[in-house]
């Protein structure tokens, strides 16, 4: 194998390392080098001597610069200024008594390179391998200012270490901090739930500047006896429009024993069109409307009783049209009536609560989208909606009015209670009527619909007595059904809140019917009226 040459700043670097004192390697490291005999096991060692070197220097640059970086020190030197051994300590490459093919500067001033030796030479360029530096002996470690950095090693784990427990101390701290909160918003919901409507049953009666209300229940008894023994005393000089409550469109007979009641002695009665499941101002609005074509068309003052929602209805139109209707309307009855609110609606829709919004979205459901109404009409009936309504409309003083309110029984026996509130139409069968027409067919008949609404009346008024302590027809407590300034009527009767629209499938004819008792609280709403004029005559 021909000689090698290499460059004339290669040449004397290689001489250097190669041909230098052979007592500083050991015994080794001389064999290794005796046996190397060939120029291309040489040159192969060598390149990988460097490419080694260089991926160390790399790697160790790399880790000590990261470490300087997190302690805050200044860049790491580059790898000429810090050529680190892995066996700590000085060597150098040296070659003694070589054969003629080692790699050594070449006799006669040729310049010929060996083909074996290019290729290594160009995989040391490719790798930008700098011979001048990296083959050149390495210094001792005690002398190169990266070992006392090595020495930050210990330190930086142990900042590490601090900053991951002190990072794992603050997660668990928030985890505990969002576990609390929602600890505490879980108890506040349920306080919310729990303590209900109990401190807004009855607001009406401690309201500042509230007037007070007076009891009518013994002259009611007085002409209701009357009534039964056939003294009726309610004249034709008025038109007595009767106004449903809540979901009453979905009740073929809501009011309609009243009003043919009513028809049959001659008198004016109408029961209003309006639809029930609407917002309270929007039916204050229709029944406006409706009173005052009634007033037009009959040139007679209109008397108005309404249930339930529909009560709450009429007294928002007087209060909103006041101006409009005071010359129009001769009285007004609330029967059964939710005028402060009811705590069925409220704890039903509360915010705060535990399922608030579930709730709300299962009423919606039912509400819009089975019955087609308005969420408002269930919204209105909330305390929260009463108070702000009533505080910023009040009801005229020139109208006499009457609360109503009753009583549901919670004994066993109610359950057995059925209540009619509608009729079903068979469709028309074709079944043969064996009569002298051998071409007639059977007509279809009405199925009357009964359902245990005095059975849910009665639970849902049990409910209310031993959470609230209150007693209620069902829906609406006693308290809440008193208007401020107007004659109450509260019967001894236990009377759920359906029982004075609906007739029951069983009837005690020697209890007054519904009929009877709304015949009762006109007479007596007639008599208030008059009495009120005559004390506006005298005063005039």
């Amino acid at each position: 194998m021909g000689d090698l040459c290499i460059d004339e700043e290669v040449s004397p670097a290689l001489s250097t390392v190669l041909y230098s004192d052979a007592s500083s390697m050991s015994f080794l490291e001389r064999l290794v080098f005796r046996l190397l005999g060939d120029d291309f096991l040489f040159h192969i060692v060598t390149l990988a001597s460097c490419i080694s070197s260089q991926f160390v220097c790399f790697v160790e640059d790399l880790v000590f610069r990261d470490i300087d970086e997190c302690c805050g020190y200044p860049a790491v030197p580059t790898s000429e200024q810090h050529c680190r051994s892995s066996y700590g300590r000085n060597f150098q490459y040296v070659h003694d008594d070589c054969s003629a093919s080692s790699f050594r500067p070449s006799d006669a001033g040729t310049n010929t390179i060996h083909p074996i030796g290019e290729k290594m030479m160009n995989l040391v360029e490719k790798f930008i391998v700098n011979t001048t530096s990296e083959i050149a002996a390495c210094y001792s470690f005690w002398d190169n200012p990266s070992f006392f950095q090595g020495l930050m090693l210990p330190l930086c784990g142990l900042r590490f270490a601090w900053k991951l427990t002190f990072t794992f101390w603050r997660c668990t701290f928030f985890h505990v901090r969002c576990t609390q909160v929602q600890i505490r918003r879980f108890l506040s919901r349920l306080k919310t739930t729990l303590h209900g409507s109990s401190d807004d049953i009855g607001w009406l009666q401690h309201a500042p500047g509230m007037p007070p209300v007076e009891d009518g229940t013994c002259r009611f008894i007085e002409l209701l006896q009357e009534i039964r023994r056939g003294a009726h005393r309610l004249p034709n000089s008025f038109v007595y429009l009767l106004i449903p409550g809540l979901f009453s469109n979905h009740s073929p007979l809501y009011f309609v024993n009243t009003k043919r009641f009513f028809s049959k002695m001659g008198l004016a009665c109408h029961i209003a069109k309006i639809h029930s499941e609407a917002a309270v101002e929007h039916n204050a609005w229709e029944l406006k409307h409706y009173i005052e074509e009634l007033y037009w068309g009959s040139g007679k003052l209109i008397m108005l009783l309404g249930h339930s929602k529909g009560g709450v209805d009429a007294a928002a139109a007087l209060s909103i049209y006041s101006s409009d209707l005071k010359d129009k309307v001769a009285g007004l009855i609330l029967v059964q009536s939710p005028y402060g609110g009811t705590p069925i609606a409220s704890d039903i829709l509360r915010k705060g609560q535990i399922a608030d919004k579930e709730t709300r979205k299962i009423m919606e459901f039912l509400i819009c989208k089975l019955i087609k109404g308005d969420i408002r009409a269930l919204e209105d009936l909330t305390y929260e909606k009463r108070k702000k309504f009533i505080m910023e409309h009040k009801l005229p003083k020139s109208i006499p009015i009457i609360s109503f309110h009753s009583e549901a029984r919670v004994a066993p026996g109610v359950l057995s209670t059925m209540t009619h509130i509608a009729h079903a139409e068979l469709p028309w069968l074709p079944l043969p009527n064996f009569c002298q027409d051998p071409d007639s067919f059977q007509a279809g008949c009405k199925v009357p619909v009964i359902i245990p609404l005095a059975a849910a009346m009665a639970v849902s008024a049990l409910h209310l007595q031993l959470r609230y302590g209150e007693a209620s027809d069902g829906l609406v407590t006693c308290r809440d059904a008193e208007v401020p300034g107007s004659v109450v009527v509260h019967p001894e009767r236990k009377l759920d809140h359906a029982w004075m629209v609906y007739s029951t499938w069983r009837k005690d004819y020697g209890e007054p019917e519904a009929c009877e008792m709304c015949e009762a609280l006109l007479s007596l709403l007639v008599e208030m009226r008059q009495k009120q004029e005559l004390w506006s005559t005298s005063l005039n």
